[in-house]
């Protein structure tokens, strides 16, 4: 059985895929689906993208 290899994203990635979900209404799912990164992921850069936006 082989481990998957934990990938790493920038944080413009991050901040590009979340606006994606917030700003062109994307869902979480579908969103996930076509970066193929985790559902859980996405939400957490999401949530950090809206604190962001709310200072």
């Amino acid at each position: 059985m082989t481990k998957r290899q934990r990938r790493t994203f920038s944080s413009e990635f991050k901040m590009e895929e979340a606006s994606l979900v917030l700003d062109q209404e994307y869902s979480i799912p579908e969103a996930a689906r076509s970066i193929d990164v985790g559902e859980m992921a996405l939400r957490r850069w999401v949530e950090q993208l809206k604190l962001e936006r709310s200072r």
